[in-house]
């Protein structure tokens, strides 16, 4: 196993690697840069309007008598344009030894601290919504199972299907024009993560407060997931009860629900510890549409922003972390497996 582990940690370094050198190329190739966004801002007072690409930015530039040459070639060396692609991403690549990302364009200070300043909104919905997920959703499923025909279960089978229906965004406008003040009630705040008297608050008032503002935007966020997988726990004890062990068992008198929660329930969970090692990507949990609906400084709304100011550099630290942590995620996913099943050999 030692072994096993040890060859899968040295894979994920080539994989890095491409990863890094095509999402390097695409940003850097891709219409409009930092330089013409500063120019852009120069020539309109702030205004930023995307354009062409780095070379037709660079015409353009030279025959626009508002730009001097010198000006042009000071914001150049400013964002390291300088220099050849491939030299910039030696540099890049390099900097990443020391995890350094750079400086954000946008906010002037470093990459790494503008992304850990969005942590908070995203691990703590990314956490909680892992957490109750697998604690609903696999009982739920085993309970379906269990009742596999009755009206408890046909009936939630069909409110799931609904559930999974509702984008979560749309949820989420919804639940703020009936319960946040919109048209009707208001019963939960939007925006933030707690009050302004939080400080104020005693340890289980600020509790309260916190459940108070997640509410809505963690209903939201979690609104789809709950389908799959209770359908997937559901789907996998049946076709797990169908096997011969199991009727060998039932043939022996023992009872139906200790042959589904002792003899099928490990079998079962096997498809499911498949997402046991994305609990990593929950650092980095986030929808650009719900974080904007209710106001949250979250990772998506982090990348959604950079995309458009063209923050090479932030967005380069947001795809190396989460590729990292999508690696180290199916690693530990295959781990999950031999856990649950024994059987499983990765030698």
């Amino acid at each position: 196993m030692l072994t096993y582990i040890i060859r899968r940690i040295f894979l994920m370094i080539p994989v890095l690697l491409g990863i890094t050198v095509l999402t390097f190329m695409i940003i850097n190739v891709a219409p409009g840069s930092p330089i013409e966004q500063k120019i852009q801002q120069m020539r309109f007072g702030g205004a930023g309007v995307d354009g062409g690409s780095d070379a037709g930015m660079e015409n353009s530039g030279s025959k626009d008598s508002a730009i001097s040459e010198e000006v042009l070639l000071a914001l150049k060396k400013q964002y390291g344009f300088d220099k050849p692609i491939h030299i910039r991403y030696w540099i890049w690549l390099k900097n990443l030894a020391r995890f350094d990302f750079g400086e954000s364009f946008t906010y002037e200070e470093p990459v790494i601290d503008v992304i850990i300043s969005r942590f908070p909104v995203s691990i703590q919905f990314g956490v909680i919504s892992l957490i109750l997920s697998y604690l609903i959703c696999i009982p739920l499923g085993i309970l379906k199972a269990l009742k596999n025909g009755s009206a408890f279960d046909v009936t939630s089978s069909v409110v799931l299907s609904a559930m999974y229906s509702i984008p979560g965004f749309m949820l989420g406008i919804i639940l703020i024009i009936f319960f946040s003040g919109g048209s009707f009630w208001e019963w939960f705040p939007v925006g933030e993560l707690y009050s302004d008297n939080y400080d104020e608050l005693s340890t289980f008032d600020q509790i309260l407060d916190r459940v108070h503002h997640f509410i809505l935007p963690l209903v939201s966020y979690m609104i789809s997931s709950f389908t799959v997988l209770t359908l997937l726990m559901k789907n996998s004890l049946l076709e797990e009860v169908k096997k011969d062990y199991i009727r060998t068992a039932r043939a022996k008198g023992l009872n139906e629900k200790i042959v589904y929660l002792k003899h099928a329930l490990r079998n079962a969970l096997i498809p499911i510890v498949t997402g046991i090692g994305s609990f990593l990507s929950v650092f980095f949990a986030g929808s650009l549409l719900i974080e904007t609906i209710f106001q949250l400084d979250g990772m998506g709304l982090l990348g959604f922003e950079s995309l458009l100011s063209r923050d090479y550099n932030v967005l380069m630290g947001l795809l190396f972390i989460q590729s990292l942590i999508m690696l180290v995620g199916n690693l530990i996913s295959d781990l999950c497996y031999v856990l649950v099943d024994p059987r499983i050999d990765f030698s």
